[in-house]
């Protein structure tokens, strides 16, 4: 097997876990492979594309039969940083960061919520789906002790940037930010943001487009 621990492009990434849930489904159906011509088909993908991407994960395919679907799904998730559980801390406690810390989606790429934090001396103290909610001063401390790389920023706009310096400073190298605005981070940390105005702003766009 190759070697899975090279850099692989951010496209491929992105598509990496929509391959995973469709050789998932296989699997569950009972199949042993699966073609990197039929998979891109079903997902309306480049079959060129997708033959590259899946070559990329280390596991050699066979002429008429495919990949081997197991093994290509642990290859997957395994270039993903999938294969073991991570821990993640989440900020602000809202109506937003209350719906992720009860999202058990996160089970299927071991993410876990191992801490949350607010500024809120009401929540301090409560346990909301599991995770104790603690004071921002606790953060340095719990993130070194856990030892924490990723943090979840689900806190307002006014708030995203210093929360951002506090994560930083206790050691995040990884920020998913759900904050509509942009994050300044030194080099060496990396900001994901998942931009719901965005979102909603191309899907408004066909709709009222295709009438």
């Amino acid at each position: 097997m190759k070697d899975t621990k090279i850099k692989l492009p951010l496209p491929t990434i992105r598509r990496y876990p929509i391959y995973l849930r469709a050789i998932k489904a296989r699997i569950a159906r009972g199949e042993l492979s699966v073609s990197s011509a039929v998979l891109a088909e079903e997902l309306g993908l480049d079959p060129v594309l997708t033959r590259k991407d899946l070559a990329m994960s280390g596991v050699s395919g066979k002429p008429r039969r495919g990949y081997p679907a197991k093994e290509l799904c642990g290859a997957i998730n395994r270039a993903l940083g999938w294969d073991s559980e991570t821990d993640a801390v989440l900020v602000g406690v809202g109506s937003l960061g209350r719906a992720l810390l009860g999202y058990t989606g996160f089970e299927e790429q071991n993410l876990s919520i191992a801490a949350a934090f607010d500024n809120n001396p009401a929540l301090n103290g409560q346990t909301i789906h599991g995770v104790m909610v603690h004071p921002m001063s606790e953060l340095p401390s719990l993130v070194a002790s856990l030892n924490v790389k990723i943090g979840i920023l689900t806190v307002p706009t006014f708030a995203a940037q210093t929360c951002a310096n506090e994560l930083i400073a206790a050691g995040i190298k990884g920020i998913w930010s759900f904050c509509p605005v942009q994050i300044d981070v030194p080099k060496g940390v990396t900001v994901q943001n998942v931009d719901l105005a965005q979102s909603l702003a191309v899907l408004s766009h066909i709709v009222i487009k295709n009438g």
